[in-house]
C-alpha cells in the first residue's frame, strides 16, 4: 500500500495540530476531544471492512445542538487544509523531492516527438500557430469563499518557506507562528457565503486569479516554451505569438441566468479594461527602474527626441496613457462622464511603444537586457491585452429568432417563427448582403427583444481583442447562427466575431455534423468565417440526457465528423469543449482527455472551460498554473503531431453495442421508473443545495420540472454528496454485466490496449467507483427514506454499483480498484476519516431541516451546520459539480 511522501504526511501533520490548537483555544477543549474522539471512530470503522459505522453514528447522535456546527466546521476545515498541502506539495521545490503530480517537461516531449519522426520544422509551425485558450467560466462550484481562498494561498506561500534548508532557528519560528495564525484566522472566519455572488462579483474573482496568478505564470511558462523550443529546432517563440488565451464567462453567459444583462456585461468589460490598466500600470513603472540605459536606435530617437534616457521618454508616456485609461474605466464603471482624450483603447496602442524599446535593445546588442522584464510585458500584452481576457457571450437560440421575428412583424413581412428554415435563411443572407440598416428608428421592440439588441450594441463596441466567441446554446441550423450576424451588424459590428453553435444533447450531437454541413453550404457564410469555425460540445447534459458512457461515444463521433465536414469544405476546425470539473461532465486528468480525442480533431487548436474550484486547482497559485499551461499545451502539441490511431472497425461497432445497452438501462432508471425523481429528491441535499450561496445562476432553468429542468451541476453535486456518484457509472453497470455474460472481456482489454479512448473511459470509470461508498448512501437511504418502494430502488441501484465494480475488476484484472493509481487511493484513504462524519451528520441535519421545514422554521444551528457539510465534503471529494 503506497503511503503518503514523507514532506506531505508532515505538512498535513503540521497544519492538523495547528488547526487542533486553534479548536482547543475555541470553543475549548472539551469540543476538541469530542471531534479527536469522532475521528478516531472514523478511522476505526474504516478499518473493519465490513464496519457498519455504528460506533460513529452513536458518537454523532449524542453531539448537542450547540456542538453541531463546531464539529462540522472542524472536519470541513481540516479537509481544506489537507487539500491546500497535497496542491502545494504538488509544485514543491526539493532538491531530493520527485512530486507524484510532476508534469512531464516542454523539452521532453519535444524530445520524444523528434524521435518519433517530426521535424524540427513541422514541431516550430506548431507550437507558433497554436491557439489553446481557457475560458474561465462561474459554474457555481467553488464553495469556499474568496476571503479563505486567500488565507490558504498564504499558508501554501508559508509551507515554501518553510522548505528552505538553510533556515535560522528564529526564522523557523517567525514562519511557523504565521501560519499558526492564518489556521487561526481561517478557523475563525465563516466559510459560508451568506450572500449569493452577483456576476459581476463573479467576474471580479476571474479578474483576482489573473491578477495573483496567471500574471506571475504566463511569462514564466513561455519563457520555458521559448527556450525548450529554442533547444529543439533552433528557433524560439515569435515575438507577438500568443500560443496560450484567457477567456471568461463570467458577466458574459446570459443562458438561463437572468441575472446577467447587458448592464452588468458592459460593467465587466470595463473592469476589465480598469484591471488591466493598473496591471500594466505596475509593469511599467518597475520597466522604467530597470531601463535606464542610453544606447538607442534612430527609430527610438525619433520618438524620444534628445532625451538622456530614451527608453524612460517612451515609458513615461505609456504610464501616462495607462493612468488616463484607468481613471476613464474607474468613471464609466461608476457611471460619471469621463474624458476619452488620450486612453489606450486598441491593443496596439500598448504593444506598439513596447515593442519599439524592444528592438531598440535588441538593435544595440543588448538582448540580454531585453529578454528580461521588458519581453515579460510584452508577453502579457499580446495574451491578456488591454482588455485582461476576452469575454464570451452566450444565449439561447430562441432568444435571437424572437428578436427577428419582432422585426420582421414590424416591417410587415411576415410570420417569421412560421417560415421554414430555407426562407429563414433566404431572407437573412438578403438582409446581410444588403446596406440598408433593418431596425427602423422608431421601432420600440418588447421587453426581452430590448435587451438582447442592447447586449448585441454593448458587443459591437468592444475591439476583437475583448471578445471571444459568441456562444448559440440550443443551436441547431444555419439560421441559428446567421441571425445572430445580423443582430451583431444592426448594433454597429464593424468585424466578423466567432459564431459558435453549441451541441449539447445526445440528439444535438447526432445532429451536429449535418447542421454544420448545411451552415457551410452557405456561401456567404464561408466567406464571412474565413476558413475557420468554432463549435462547442457541451459534456454535461449529455451525460445527464444520456449517460456517461453514451454520452462519451456521442461526443467522440460527433467531433469526429465535425472534423471531416469541417475538412471537406476546407474550414479549420476549433472545437470548444464545455467540460466541468467531474466525470459526470467530462473532467478528469485532462492530457489524457486530450491525447484520446479524434485523431485530426485537435489540430493545433483547443478551447475549454474551466469551472469552479478547478480554476483554483489547476491556476490558483503560480507554480500551479504553470504546470496546468505546460499539461494542455504540450497535449494540444502532441494530439497535433502524433495523433492517435484511428479506432477498428470491430471497436467501433462493440462500443455501439455497448451503448445501446447503457443508454436504454439509464433511461430506464432516470427516465421511465416513476419512483426516481422522489428517490433523488428525497435521499440527495439536491433541494438543499438552493441555499448554498454558490453562483449568480439558479439551480433549476425552469422553477417547476423534473431531473431534465435541473441544471447537470446540482445533478451531479447531489450525487456526490451521498456518495453514490450514479450520474457517472448508471448504465456503464449493464453495458459491462453483458459484455462479461457474452464472453467480451477480451475484446474490451484489447480496446483498452489499442485506443485511448477507451482506456481514458474505462481509467474514468475506475475513478469513480472508487469516490462511491456503498456503506454511506446507504446510511442516506436509511435516515431519509421511508418509502419501502424509494427504499426498494435504492437497493437495486446498490446492488447495480457493486455488480459495476466486480465487472470493472474483472476486466482490468486487478483485484481491488486504483491499484495502478497508489497515490490517488492513498489520498481517498487520509480523507475518509475526515468526510466519513460530515455524510452521517448531513444525513441526520437533512431529516432535521425538513422536519423542521414541515413546521415552518429551521432552527439556524441546523441550516448553518448542513451548509458546512455540504461545503466540508465538496472539499473531501476535491470537487463539487
Amino acid at each position: 500500500m503506497t503511503e503518503l511522501h514523507p514532506d506531505l504526511r508532515e505538512n498535513v501533520r503540521m497544519l492538523g495540530e495547528l488547526l487542533g490548537q486553534s479548536i482547543q483555544r475555541y470553543p475549548g477543549r472539551e469540543c476538541f476531544e469530542r471531534i479527536e474522539e469522532i475521528r478516531a471512530a472514523a478511522k476505526s470503522d474504516r478499518r473493519q471492512e465490513s464496519g457498519s459505522g455504528q460506533r460513529l453514528v452513536s458518537l454523532l447522535g449524542k453531539l448537542s445542538d450547540d456542538e453541531l456546527l463546531p464539529v462540522t466546521r472542524a472536519f470541513n476545515q481540516f479537509l481544506n487544509l489537507a487539500n491546500l498541502a497535497e496542491q502545494y506539495h504538488g509544485i514543491r521545490r526539493k532538491r531530493d523531492h520527485q512530486s507524484d503530480l510532476m508534469v512531464e517537461p516542454l523539452a521532453g516531449v519535444f524530445d520524444r516527438l523528434k524521435d518519433g519522426g517530426v521535424s524540427a520544422e513541422a514541431l516550430h509551425q506548431c507550437v507558433a500557430d497554436m491557439r489553446v485558450e481557457f475560458v474561465l467560466t462561474a459554474h457555481p462550484t467553488e464553495v469556499a469563499r474568496r476571503t479563505l481562498i486567500m488565507k490558504y494561498d498564504e499558508m501554501s506561500d508559508c509551507l515554501a518557506s518553510l522548505d528552505h534548508a538553510d533556515l535560522l532557528p528564529s526564522e523557523r519560528e517567525a514562519i511557523t507562528e504565521r501560519l499558526s495564525r492564518l489556521v487561526a484566522e481561517a478557523w475563525h472566519t465563516d466559510e459560508i457565503r451568506h450572500e449569493r455572488p452577483t456576476a459581476v462579483d463573479e467576474a471580479k474573482w476571474g479578474f483576482a486569479v489573473i491578477e495573483n496568478s496567471l500574471w506571475q505564470a504566463l511569462p514564466r511558462f513561455l519563457g520555458d516554451l521559448d527556450r525548450s523550443l529554442q533547444e529543439a529546432t533552433g528557433e524560439g517563440l515569435p515575438l507577438q505569438a500568443s500560443p496560450v488565451r484567457i477567456a471568461s464567462w463570467m458577466g458574459g453567459d446570459r443562458d438561463g441566468n437572468p441575472n446577467v444583462t447587458h448592464q452588468v456585461t458592459q460593467k465587466v468589460f470595463l473592469l476589465g479594461r480598469w484591471m488591466a490598466a493598473d496591471l500594466f500600470l505596475r509593469d511599467i513603472k518597475s520597466l522604467r527602474a530597470e531601463l535606464s540605459m542610453w544606447q538607442a536606435s534612430d527609430e527610438l530617437r525619433d520618438l524620444s527626441g534628445d532625451s538622456r534616457e530614451p527608453y524612460r521618454y517612451v515609458l513615461a508616456e505609456l504610464r501616462d496613457r495607462l493612468i488616463k485609461t484607468r481613471d476613464w474605466a474607474e468613471a464609466r464603471v461608476n457611471g460619471e462622464p469621463a474624458d476619452t482624450s488620450g486612453i489606450l483603447f486598441e491593443n496596439e496602442d500598448l504593444t506598439a511603444p513596447l515593442e519599439l524599446c524592444y528592438r531598440s535593445l535588441v538593435e544595440c546588442g543588448l538582448e540580454k537586457i531585453a529578454n528580461g522584464a521588458l519581453l515579460d510585458t510584452i508577453r502579457r500584452a499580446h495574451t491578456f491585452g488591454l482588455p485582461l481576457s476576452r469575454l464570451d457571450i452566450r444565449q439561447e437560440a430562441t432568444r435571437h429568432a424572437e428578436a427577428v421575428a419582432e422585426m420582421v412583424e414590424y416591417l410587415g413581412l411576415g410570420d417569421y417563427l412560421s417560415w421554414s428554415e430555407k426562407e429563414r435563411q433566404v431572407f437573412l443572407i438578403q438582409e446581410l448582403q444588403g446596406r440598408r440598416p433593418l431596425v427602423p428608428r422608431n421601432w420600440e421592440p418588447s421587453e426581452p427583444v430590448r435587451e438582447v439588441l442592447d447586449t448585441c450594441e454593448v458587443v459591437a463596441q468592444q475591439t476583437p481583442e475583448a471578445l471571444g466567441s459568441y456562444v448559440i446554446s440550443m443551436a441547431s441550423k444555419p439560421s441559428d447562427v446567421l441571425s445572430v450576424i445580423l443582430l451583431l451588424r444592426e448594433s454597429g459590428m464593424k468585424f466578423p466575431m466567432r459564431i459558435v453553435p453549441l451541441f449539447e444533447t445526445l440528439d444535438d450531437l447526432r445532429g451536429a455534423p449535418d447542421s454544420m454541413s448545411a451552415l457551410y453550404e452557405v456561401d456567404w457564410y464561408r466567406d464571412y468565417c474565413q476558413g475557420r469555425q468554432e463549435v462547442m460540445i457541451g459534456y454535461s447534459d449529455s451525460s445527464k440526457d444520456a449517460g456517461q458512457l453514451m454520452a462519451a461515444w456521442a461526443q467522440y463521433q460527433a467531433q469526429e465528423k465535425l472534423t471531416q465536414v469541417a475538412n471537406r469544405f476546407g474550414v479549420h476546425l476549433t472545437l470548444f469543449h464545455g467540460r466541468g470539473g467531474t466525470v459526470g461532465r467530462g473532467g478528469g486528468p485532462a492530457n489524457r482527455a486530450i491525447l484520446s480525442q479524434p485523431p485530426g480533431s485537435v489540430n493545433g487548436s483547443f478551447r475549454i472551460t474551466e469551472q469552479g474550484e478547478m480554476i483554483r486547482f489547476k491556476f490558483g497559485l503560480p507554480q500551479l498554473a504553470v504546470q496546468s499551461l505546460t499539461l494542455y499545451s504540450t497535449a494540444v502539441i502532441e494530439a497535433t503531431l502524433a495523433p492517435p490511431p484511428e479506432p477498428e472497425k470491430a471497436w467501433r461497432d462493440t462500443m455501439d453495442w455497448l451503448t445501446e445497452r447503457s443508454l436504454k438501462a439509464y433511461r430506464e432508471v432516470v427516465r421511465e421508473n416513476p419512483d426516481f425523481v422522489p428517490y433523488f429528491r428525497q435521499v440527495t441535499p439536491e433541494q438543499a443545495l438552493g441555499k448554498l450561496a454558490l453562483g449568480s445562476r439558479p439551480a433549476r432553468r425552469k422553477a417547476s420540472g423534473g431531473v431534465e429542468s435541473l441544471r447537470a451541476i446540482p445533478w451531479i453535486f447531489a450525487w456526490t454528496q451521498m456518495r453514490l456518484m450514479l450520474p457517472s457509472w448508471l448504465g456503464s453497470d449493464v453495458a459491462l454485466e453483458d459484455a462479461a455474460r457474452e464472453g467480451r472481456l477480451p475484446e474490451l482489454r484489447e480496446m483498452m490496449q489499442g485506443w485511448p479512448f477507451f482506456r481514458t473511459y474505462v481509467d474514468m470509470l475506475e475513478m469513480v467507483l472508487a469516490k462511491a461508498d456503498l456503506r454511506i448512501a446507504g446510511y442516506y437511504e436509511k435516515t431519509l427514506l421511508d418509502d419501502d418502494k424509494l427504499r426498494a430502488l435504492g437497493t437495486s441501484l446498490g446492488e447495480r454499483l457493486e455488480g459495476c465494480v466486480q465487472r470493472l475488476l474483472e476486466l482490468k484484472e486487478q483485484h481491488e480498484l486504483l491499484e495502478g493509481e497508489p497515490v490517488f487511493a492513498h489520498s481517498m484513504r487520509v480523507r475518509n476519516p475526515y468526510t466519513d462524519p460530515l455524510h452521517y451528520l448531513q444525513a441526520e441535519l437533512l431529516k432535521r431541516d425538513r422536519e423542521s421545514e414541515g413546521k415552518g422554521e429551521v432552527p439556524e444551528l441546523v441550516e448553518r451546520a448542513l451548509k458546512v457539510t455540504m461545503a466540508g465534503i465538496s472539499a473531501g471529494m476535491r470537487n463539487t459539480g
